[in-house]
């Protein structure tokens, strides 16, 4: 098995997101990708939605596509979401090897991924792909991690959490920025007002 495991907070999912994994999908030809939302996401401000409502939001999202799932492996471990032990968790239960797993981030996340629980760990359980993100330069990358990482040839699209959230907030649309089931949840819900 192939499998590639695509973090985040997804506060809210987004096409995006849907683009770089069908893209990454076809070009990698993993058997399944597995989006695994953070549950308390050590990097990432305070303030983010609960748990609950991103990842009814990512159900509502991957609904229609057989080569996607979502995981709760973060919220069933609870506390801080560590992404060496969700890879090497998930390495565990699906006895596979580093060279069969993948964990896809963005090059956003790429800045600050020194930082990251042992993250020489993350680079020796998987192999890590890089969606490339609008404005992102690898000259502000440390040459070591640059060396064992690949950047994935993906379309970039300039939509991302923030900016829907923003919208939200401001009164404006997020039409065709989210899956509409995933826009009605968050009228629904009266997120990010």
């Amino acid at each position: 098995m192939k499998l590639c495991l695509f973090g985040g907070t997804f506060d809210p999912p987004h096409v995006g997101h849907l683009i770089i994994a069908e893209t990454i999908q076809e070009s990698e030809r993993f058997d399944r990708i597995v989006f695994v939302p953070a549950s308390n996401p050590p990097h990432k401000e305070r303030g983010i939605s609960p748990i609950e409502d991103r990842l009814e939001m990512l159900r509502l999202t991957l609904v229609n596509n057989d080569n996607f799932d979502v995981s709760d492996i973060e919220i069933e471990r609870g506390g801080i979401s560590y992404t060496v032990e969700t890879v090497k968790e998930t390495k565990e239960k699906f006895s596979l090897t580093s060279k069969d797993l993948y964990f896809l981030i963005g090059s956003d996340s790429l800045l600050d991924f020194h930082s990251w629980k042992e993250y020489e760990s993350i680079l020796n359980e998987c192999r890590v792909i890089i969606a490339l993100r609008p404005g992102f330069r690898p000259s502000r990358i440390d040459p070591e991690i640059l060396s064992q990482i690949r950047f994935a040839n993906i379309p970039q699209i300039e939509v991302s959490s923030s900016q829907i959230r923003r919208r939200v907030k401001s009164g404006l649309t997020i039409r065709y920025m989210v899956p509409d089931p995933v826009r009605d949840y968050i009228s629904e819900k009266d997120l990010y007002c």
